[in-house]
């Protein structure tokens, strides 16, 4: 008689598939890349992959530092106490020697996981390569997974926004595909106010550096701005990948997980009416806010073109996205596009037709009704 496999108990089951969930892998092999994203230094990102790495380290995960920055401060010293440490590397360069992350000896070791600090570092002259990210790219490439640290500040598409909001050019920066290729961004964040504190008591810089950076990169408004980036970096990741599943899943229907309002609008006066009435919406949900209008072959007087253009002008000053399509079935159009866009609530104008025209002719209205039944359809009154 031949011995059936031992099945798994439930225990082991829930303790595999919570390993999954934490450390996929890709189908060709490669590692994946988790990011703790911050919006400044000390605003704990450093002591949240720690923690995350005794939390693995605890469920038998096979976990390595290659790389952390304590920068002095003893509770993220005291994490690092207790992890497999990769020692780093000695690299001398006109005299001076500095030491930097041992590529080479994490690969040798071939861990499940390796521990990589402030993925934005130049490496010193002499080193394999010379930043950070592409030594954990190696890493991935060798099928290790790395978890690690980086700063709003250090993506390359930021560069002129946070030089011009801090005034000061950031010498070290990463392609923006390093953080779009992460399988996880975590963001890791903090009040202004905290993080100001947390200087001042010298949680971050010395003391003789703290009171500079308060006057200068840590001022409030800096924060403010570096911190919404952050957010908005991190919201449009979710966003893309939520987008993903639901192509994958092949799910047509919008999930109420970010709100989208559009309004449509033609040549009529009724236009501007429409725009403010969706704004106070979009402003009340902090939603999206979407503004189309359907060109077809049909001429526009100058008077409508007038119209339509005072419309689209306002939609532009209250900060909407203004959208032009091309179609002639007006309503097949406009419910195709907001299936595309996910959008979750649709501002529209009162039918212009009378009763008669409406059952001779048809009307557009109805027909939006019916074709966009997952959308809340607001039909404003022309007023």
């Amino acid at each position: 008689m031949t011995d059936e496999p031992r099945r798994p108990n439930p225990d082991e089951l829930l303790a595999r598939i919570r390993e999954q969930e934490h450390l996929p892998y890709h189908a060709n092999g490669r590692g994946d890349l988790r990011l703790y994203l911050g919006a400044a230094p000390g605003v704990g990102k450093t002591y949240a992959m720690l923690e995350e790495a005794h939390r693995l380290a605890e469920q038998g995960v096979d976990i390595v530092v290659g790389f952390v920055e304590t920068h002095g401060r003893a509770g993220t010293e005291a994490l690092v106490g207790g992890l497999a440490i990769i020692p780093r590397k000695a690299i001398t360069y006109k005299g001076v020697t500095v030491e930097e992350m041992d590529t080479e000896a994490i690969l040798a070791r071939n861990p499940r996981v390796a521990l990589v600090d402030e993925l934005a570092h130049t490496n010193a002259p002499g080193s394999p390569r010379a930043k950070r990210y592409e030594d954990v790219r190696l890493l991935l490439a060798a099928g290790i997974n790395v978890i690690a640290t980086l700063n709003i500040q250090h993506l390359e598409s930021l560069h002129d926004v946070v030089a011009g909001i801090t005034g000061v050019r950031q010498r070290e920066t990463i392609p923006d595909s390093v953080l779009d290729a992460a399988s996880e961004v975590q963001l890791v964040d903090v009040p202004p106010d905290v993080l100001q504190e947390r200087l001042r008591n010298g949680d971050i810089y010395p003391p003789e550096r703290a009171a500079q950076a308060l006057e200068n990169f840590f001022r409030t408004g800096n924060l403010t701005a570096l911190r919404e980036l952050a957010l908005r970096r991190v919201a449009a990741g979710v966003d893309a990948k939520l987008e993903t599943y639901m192509g994958d899943h092949a799910i047509t229907a919008p999930w109420q997980a970010t709100e989208r309002v559009m309004v449509c609008v033609d040549h009529r006066p009724v236009g501007e009416t429409l725009i403010r009435h969706a704004w106070r919406l979009v402003r009340g949900l902090k939603a999206e806010f979407i503004v189309v209008t359907v060109r077809t072959t049909d001429d526009l007087t100058p008077e409508k073109q007038a119209n339509l253009q005072k419309a689209l002008d306002l939609a532009e000053d209250l900060g909407a996205t203004v959208v032009t399509l091309e179609g002639r079935d007006i309503a097949e159009t406009l419910a195709t596009f907001a299936r595309e866009q996910r959008v979750t609530q649709l501002v529209i104008g009162h039918p212009q037709k009378n009763r008669w025209e409406e059952l001779t002719r048809g009307s557009t209205v109805n027909r939006i009704l019916r074709l966009c039944r997952t959308v809340d359809i607001l039909v404003v009154a022309d007023q």
